[in-house]
């Protein structure tokens, strides 16, 4: 009996051994989608509802208002393209109000302005009324742009991260093509009901969203940042995808809001710097090398996303389509509308491919496409400007390019800017961090769709998607030179990949190298390793 438990006790330390070795040879097992996770990503993502139904609507919308209020090109231009001026100030009150209030009721009252928005502007009975209607709803929806990637980065999962912060912008581009079906719906009553309608109708989705966002948890981020550990561990563990990976988050959320790795208490007393204090000057004045680069990244993404002509192209499909030579006020609306189903469709593909394929081949791809397409775009525009016949070819193919355009940008451009831009800041500087790229985000569409129209009397609707073309084409350099992959990283791992600018792949095969012959202390990141 006593030889038997000596060779069962001999065999028992090796045998785990061998287990693990063994085990070391086997793929890793795909976790299984956290559907509590999945739940609350899709209910704060709903706030981009509201600024895709805004630009989807006006773009059938202006025609209308033009004929019933008698404005001109230069005032139609105005009404399209302020309310990404106009919301600025939500996005810029966002972060300060996100870090005071929580990152739930900031939603909340995005819903809560746009709602107001929306109202004025149905009830609006001259241009200047209409005015202070785009002025409410632009601010709600900078709340909105800001808040939503924010909230959703930080209850994901790492191994989900980029499927479920892509959400934003399907729920964008479901928002305009609900915006063309209303403009289709409503374009057959009379003329001074049917606008007020479409916009007004925009006030519906705020007040759903509004009322079941209390039924998603607090950012557990936010709570950490507010001391509260006792809250922010029961959402994390609903939102991991194991026991093991929601302590490990908590550990790192915790070191990032400089609280002490054995304090476990539920609720703890923080210094009040975590609150966002300090954090412009840190953003600003006296960046780091790493969080320097990380916030031209952040910017550069969505300056590059808008100043490659997508909202042109969204707002002013009508236009684009009677300039390419289809008449019929019907026959354009069908068209736009098929313009949305199509960028929603892609979309959709693109949230399925984030998280196996990686940021960097999907946004490679899809700008060269978008490059492709614009030029082409612009060629088939060009031969029909010139032409004093109509050019069915030129027509079909003008067609076929905004439609192989709108694809290429939601595969790849249009979800990973807000992926990208919300999980490469720092804990402390990620609220103000997304508002400034955000802020970045609708200057740059506002300047875009505002003088999209006298852009395209100056050098030709043609010479216009050229020019798009050639800074789509520049923000592909910038992104294959300076943009790391982020794919598989925990958010308080991402400033290692930063810092080195032109140099990031050098730096990261060095970490790569030191984490393998153990020099970081033998832990090597869990989940995909970055690659170029």
């Amino acid at each position: 009996m006593a030889t038997v438990q000596n060779t069962e006790g001999d065999a028992n330390p090796s045998q785990p051994a061998l287990d693990r070795k063994l085990a070391d040879f086997d793929p890793a097992k795909k976790p299984k989608r956290n559907k509590f996770a999945f739940a609350c990503a899709s209910i704060a993502s709903m706030t981009s509802v509201l600024l895709g139904y805004d630009i989807g609507v006006m773009s059938g919308a202006n025609i209308y208002i033009q004929d019933d209020l008698k404005i001109n090109d230069l005032q139609v231009a105005l009404l399209v393209g302020t309310l990404n001026i106009y919301s600025l100030v939500g996005s810029a009150a966002a972060g300060r109000t996100s870090d005071r209030i929580g990152r739930r009721y900031t939603i909340v009252m995005a819903g809560a302005i746009f709602f107001l928005g929306s109202v004025l502007m149905g009830f609006a009975t001259n241009y200047a009324f209409l005015m202070v209607g785009r002025f409410v709803a632009g601010v709600g929806v900078g709340y909105a742009l800001m808040i939503a990637p924010v909230y959703t980065a930080e209850v994901s999962p790492a191994s989900s991260r980029g499927f479920l912060t892509s959400f934003p912008e399907v729920f964008i581009n479901s928002g305009i093509l609900l915006g063309y079906v209303s403009n289709y719906a409503f374009s057959k009553l009379p003329t001074n009901l049917g606008w007020r309608i479409m916009l007004g109708v925009g006030a519906i989705p705020s007040v759903f969203l509004a009322l079941v966002v209390f039924g998603m948890p607090e950012s557990p981020r936010w709570l950490v940042m507010q001391g509260r550990l006792g809250e922010a561990r029961k959402v994390l563990d609903k939102t991991s995808d194991s026991k093991e990976e929601s302590q490990q988050r908590l550990s790192d959320i915790k070191e990032a809001a400089g609280i002490p790795h054995d304090c476990n208490d539920d609720i703890v007393h923080v210094q009040k710097q975590s609150h966002g204090e300090g954090v412009w000057k840190e953003l600003l004045i006296y960046p780091t090398p790493s969080v320097r680069h990380i916030l031209i990244c952040g910017i550069g993404i969505h300056f590059f996303q808008q100043a490659s002509g997508i909202d042109a192209v969204v707002l002013y499909s009508p236009r684009i389509f009677e300039k390419a030579g289809i008449t019929s006020s019907n026959d354009k609306l069908l068209a736009t509308v098929a313009v949305g189903f199509t960028k929603t469709v892609f979309i959709l593909v693109a949230t399925f491919f984030l998280d196996r394929i990686g940021r960097r081949p999907l946004l490679l791809s899809s700008v060269g496409g978008m490059v492709l397409s614009l030029s082409t775009l612009g060629f088939g525009l060009t031969m029909i400007d010139h032409s004093d016949e109509k050019l069915p070819w030129a027509v079909a193919l003008s067609i076929a390019m905004v439609l192989a355009y709108v694809s290429f940008f939601s595969i790849g451009m249009g979800p990973i800017t807000w992926v990208y831009s919300s999980e490469i800041f720092p804990l402390k500087l990620r609220a103000q961090g997304t508002s400034m790229g955000v802020a970045v985000n609708r200057v740059t569409s506002g300047v875009i769709s505002t003088t999209f129209i006298l852009l395209y009397k100056a050098i030709t609707i043609g010479g216009s998607f050229f020019l798009f073309a050639g800074v789509a084409a520049v923000g592909w350099l910038f992104f294959y030179a300076c943009l790391p992959e982020t794919r598989g990283r925990t958010l308080e791992d991402m400033e290692v990949l930063f810092g080195h600018f032109f140099n990031w792949r050098s730096a990261l095969k060095d970490e790569q190298r030191k984490e393998v012959s153990g020099e970081n202390g033998g832990q090597i990141q869990m989940g995909t390793k970055a690659q170029e």
